[in-house]
């Protein structure tokens, strides 16, 4: 029941057709008893400077989760960038500091990471091939950094963003191997599509799923479906994989912490989940 007492979660994002937190959030909140909702915000490039700003001006704000296209340009919008995302360059959570001040952090990488390894992939000494070096991109390249991979390759259709992050990578990681500029998948323990390809149907597919090696572990971050035309073509060769779905139950939790409403593990938030597809 929304009331005049209800908190707002702006979801920002363009366009909006494939937003799933919703769906995990808000019976999450309707089962806790928290009168917070989640809205689908949508709001092109253009628009969305001036839009941030305006919407923490609500007095029922209590947070924003930034999405596709915008999870780069919020790093410039807001006041304080914490650690994990300055070092994606990315952003995909704002919240109202103590002064006031708009806080923007990254938590894609951190759900990716605890979803792989819940399925068993050990990340330590691994190599991996990450192609899409936008705001999810970068932060599953980030989170795996930091997890302990031993080489990651990136790959981007714009050169000049898989360079600034493999820079930021070096700076970060010194003893990590970083490479640029290929997205053949052949060699890697796993690979995965950081991009928007699979969101339409006809899509082409963002790597040669004849190169993947039936052990390499193949993750996604489409939410279109669950099941996309990438991730079928890497199940028929065999592979393991993971949904785009499975990192955001495993970010949600961090995204309670940040803005306040506790915890919840993923299998609490499934067990309520009311996502379609």
């Amino acid at each position: 029941m929304i009331n005049g007492h209800t908190g707002l979660i702006a979801h920002i994002g363009y366009p909006t057709h494939a937003f799933k937190a919703p769906m995990i959030y808000n019976p999450w909140f309707e089962k806790s008893g928290v009168n917070v909702v989640v809205v689908p915000m949508a709001c092109e490039a253009k628009d969305y400077p001036d839009f941030l700003r305006s919407v923490f001006r609500l007095s029922n704000i209590r947070g924003a989760l930034i999405t596709m296209p915008h999870k780069v340009s919020t790093i410039a919008l807001v006041d304080e960038v914490l650690p994990a995302a300055a070092i994606a360059g990315a952003c995909n959570a704002v919240r109202l500091g103590p002064a006031g001040q708009l806080q923007g952090d990254m938590f894609d990488g951190e759900g990716f990471v605890r979803g792989v390894v819940r399925k068993g992939l050990t990340l330590e000494g691994a190599s991996a091939l990450v192609v899409g070096c936008g705001g999810v991109g970068s932060a599953i390249a980030a989170s795996l950094a930091a997890a302990h991979v031993a080489a990651l390759s990136l790959f981007d259709v714009d050169e000049a963003s898989a360079e600034a992050l493999a820079g930021r990578l070096r700076r970060h990681y010194p003893a990590l191997k970083v490479g640029t500029g290929s997205r053949d998948p052949a060699g890697f323990d796993l690979v995965v599509n950081g991009t928007p390809l699979g969101m339409n149907e006809g899509d082409a597919m963002p790597m040669d799923v004849s190169r993947i090696a039936p052990s390499t572990f193949v993750g996604e971050v489409v939410m279109k479906s669950e099941m996309t035309a990438f991730l079928a073509a890497a199940t028929a060769r065999g592979c393991r994989v993971q949904v785009g779905s499975d990192m955001l139950f495993e970010q949600i939790p961090a995204y309670l912490e940040f803005f306040g409403f506790g915890t919840a593990t993923p299998e609490q938030l499934r067990s309520v989940a009311r996502l379609s597809y």
